[in-house]
């Protein structure tokens, strides 16, 4: 079992990446992401999960992708974390998915519609698996604290708290930076989502858009505003990816992306 307390390169004490594509769509694509994700964490240093959902339960049409059925996707996302050696983040839906995905992930994320949800967080804890819980886009940042004792009183301590911005009208979101620090007061880990913190919801069409060009924008404050790690949804084709296209970040510009976020967080640690 691969251990997020394990991961390689966290010696150097650079900020953590979780990135990797929204949802499993085939047996190829997340195979040639890992693979991708993992030279860029050898060459640069960086600290790495691999994130991918094997099902996404909250769509807002009902004919949207939703995945390519549970137990094959978890059996790729074993597969990925075998071949390159990375831990694994997944989300979970309910308290009976808690133990299933924990056979396959190191890292249970608790999805951001579902952060105030005592008997998910609990059954999350009581798997020992480190437990990522988005904020809700209707919470406030103080209020996360308490969603995280609900995972602690459970017997876990392992737990980290993400930003992924916060309700701005019916159809936009907002990153108000100062929650990260407000969030670092517990203690405990505290990551920005980058991408999802761009979505548009609510559009007209029942898809979700994306405002992709301010990823960069977005990732630079979070580093500079304290944020211990990055996530962000990646794909070789944005415009081909099943689910959360509209405000992933292509493949081929990350590395670009994350020298600059190098660059920043060393400027940090120097003062």
């Amino acid at each position: 079992m691969y251990n997020i307390d394990n991961l390689k390169h966290l010696d150097t004490g650079h900020f953590f990446l979780m990135a990797g594509p929204c949802v499993i769509e085939n047996e190829d694509t997340p195979r040639y992401i890992a693979g991708h994700l993992s030279k860029l964490s050898d060459k640069l240093k960086i600290p790495l999960v691999f994130k991918a959902s094997y099902r996404k339960a909250n769509r807002s049409r009902y004919d949207s992708f939703t995945g390519i059925g549970d137990e094959k996707a978890l059996k790729i996302l074993k597969q990925v974390r075998e071949a390159f050696r990375l831990p694994i983040i997944t989300d979970i839906h309910s308290p009976r998915e808690a133990a299933m995905a924990a056979d396959y992930a190191d890292v249970l994320q608790i999805p951001a519609f579902l952060c105030r949800q005592t008997e998910l967080l609990v059954a999350a804890g009581e798997t020992g698996r480190t437990i990522n819980i988005k904020k809700g886009q209707f919470l406030a940042p103080e209020a996360m604290k308490f969603a995280a004792q609900k995972v602690i009183d459970a017997g876990n301590s392992r737990v980290m708290l993400t930003e992924r911005g916060t309700t701005f009208g019916y159809q936009d979101l907002i990153v108000d930076m100062r929650g990260i620090p407000v969030m670092k007061k517990t203690n405990l880990p505290v990551v920005l989502d980058v991408t999802h913190s761009l979505q548009q919801p609510n559009q007209t069409s029942g898809v979700t858009g994306g405002n992709p060009e301010m990823i960069e924008t977005i990732a630079k404050a979070g580093i500079a505003a304290g944020a211990d790690g990055i996530f962000l949804e990646t794909h070789p084709n944005p415009g081909e990816a099943l689910s959360d296209g509209a405000n992933m970040l292509s493949l081929d510009k990350l590395e670009k992306l994350l020298k600059k976020l190098l660059a920043i967080h060393q400027a940090i640690r120097e003062f």
